[in-house]
């Protein structure tokens, strides 16, 4: 994909390759001599600043005219990826929304998955996460969240082992929501979602549900949600839905999408261009709404306007100069589309 000029982000940022000039002054980035793979050093091959976000998932390598995004992987899995100017044209043809914290609070319900695996590895089923774990086993893949708990409290666990004890929580839990079961208060709608999505229906843009998460966790969410408010199918509303795929079991066939999931940008780039079937040439009138950093991070590489939404963990991360806007509620997000 080319790489296109320094411009302004509408907001009265400059930019360089679609960061701010100066973004390692800013209070959320951190400056960096060298990249922590050690490719890069600055003043070395063109190399003008190296900077990270406060929560260092990813690192930035800014060159005269064109910037890098070295995402790091917890898993082993790391990748480089260009950094693309971005900027909003309307009218807006579509809206790509994350799932969890976005369209729908489900966070403390996924945090208790995690905190019953990891009682499992440990054989103590009076295991509690502490607070300061929170904002590690949200926003991410399912495996770097289990990395992490296994990094701190069980060492000699695999990750292999965390997941299946993860799914077998987690299969529990979706068939208790299929069949009318389920904890009451693990799914709630974001406030106005159902008169959003309806405002975007009656405007006909395109709207894409995104999550890092695996069809089989994702899939009773959605289901859920809609049933509260009395929406019908969620297949019948969404234009696309992309989730991480599906667990691969012994001798089926199966996706996984764990190890490119957010903060990379292919759930976002197959959602709005194989999903709805937007152009990378047309990226412009296209927008994401996130409440995380990762998902922040994951939106502008796959080269979209990311507005962040509020009550997320975007602030604690210092991802939100990366944001086109941050917005309170879908209201305002409105107000965005409209140029108001």
């Amino acid at each position: 994909m080319p790489l296109d000029k320094p411009q302004f982000d509408g907001i009265g940022n400059t930019l360089i390759s679609g960061l701010p000039l100066e973004f390692s002054g800013k209070g959320d980035f951190i400056a960096l001599d060298r990249t922590t793979d050690g490719l890069f050093r600055i003043g070395e091959n063109g190399v003008r600043q190296i900077a990270s976000p406060k929560d260092g998932k990813v690192e930035f390598i800014v060159f005269a005219d064109h910037t890098l995004a070295y995402v790091k992987s917890a898993m082993g899995y790391p990748a480089y990826y260009p950094m693309h100017p971005v900027r909003i044209e309307r009218p807006v043809k579509a809206i790509l929304m994350d799932l969890d914290g976005t369209s729908v609070h489900s966070e403390n319900f996924w945090i208790w998955i995690i905190q019953l695996t990891t009682a499992d590895l440990l054989g103590d089923k009076h295991f509690e996460l502490m607070e300061a774990d929170f904002s590690h086993v949200s926003g991410h893949s399912v495996s770097e969240h289990l990395q992490y708990c296994i990094k701190k409290y069980c060492p000699e666990k695999t990750v292999e082992e965390a997941r299946r004890y993860y799914y077998e929580h987690t299969r529990r839990e979706m068939k208790e929501f299929i069949e009318g079961r389920g904890r009451v208060d693990a799914f709630t709608p974001a406030p106005g979602l159902k008169t959003f999505l309806r405002e975007l229906k009656s405007r006909g843009i395109k709207i894409g549900l995104v999550t890092s998460g695996l069809y089989e966790k994702a899939w009773p969410e959605i289901v859920s949600a809609f049933r509260q408010l009395k929406m019908g199918a969620p297949t019948d509303f969404y234009d696309a839905i992309i989730t991480a795929g599906y667990q691969p079991a012994r001798g089926v066939a199966g996706t996984l999408g764990e190890l490119e999931a957010k903060p990379h940008p292919w759930l976002y780039a197959e959602a709005a261009r194989v999903g709805l079937g937007i152009p990378f040439a047309e990226r412009h009138s296209v927008i994401g709404l996130e409440d995380s950093g990762a998902g922040v991070v994951s939106i502008r590489l796959a080269g979209y306007a990311a507005i962040g939404m509020a009550g997320g963990n975007i602030e604690q991360s210092g991802t939100k100069s990366l944001t086109s806007h941050y917005c309170d509620n879908f209201e305002a997000v409105l107000s965005v589309i409209d140029g108001s």
